[in-house]
């Protein structure tokens, strides 16, 4: 456990969001719009920025220990990986598919409980006005 109270895996999958947003977001606004053409196609920029805005929503559901990060998770994944499958399909932006796949796999992990324990019986449990707190 880390020094905040957050376990050392958490931490890791938090770490890699920020990561994933600060390069998403970096290679947007750097690459993408600087390269245009493909770069900027519609869906492809929504994407990418998207994905950015997703992964850094993620880390702040974590932070706070929100009972519904594992759902978050799940969806922060999807995200991750149809981002690196477009910046892949695109090219010239290894650096963002490599931080969307570590990313899509460390979420992937917290959105199947290993990290946490079971989202779900934690979400109902948080119905009944318990808080939601990351387990180890």
């Amino acid at each position: 456990m880390t020094a905040t109270g957050i376990p050392h895996a958490a931490s890791a999958c938090i770490d890699a969001c920020l990561h994933c947003y600060r390069t998403c977001l970096q290679t947007a606004m750097n690459h993408c719009l600087e390269t245009g053409g493909r770069h900027v196609e519609p869906s492809h920029f929504r994407l990418i920025t998207n994905c950015a805005q997703m992964c850094r929503t993620t880390a702040d559901f974590m932070l706070s220990s929100s009972h519904l990060h594992g759902r978050i998770c799940a969806a922060c994944a999807e995200v991750c990986g149809a981002c690196a499958d477009s910046c892949e399909q695109i090219g010239e932006m290894d650096e963002c598919v490599r931080a969307c796949r570590e990313c899509e796999q460390s979420c992937r992990r917290m959105a199947n409980g290993q990290l946490y324990g079971d989202v779900g019986e934690r979400a109902s449990h948080a119905g009944a006005g318990q808080q939601g707190q990351l387990l180890m």
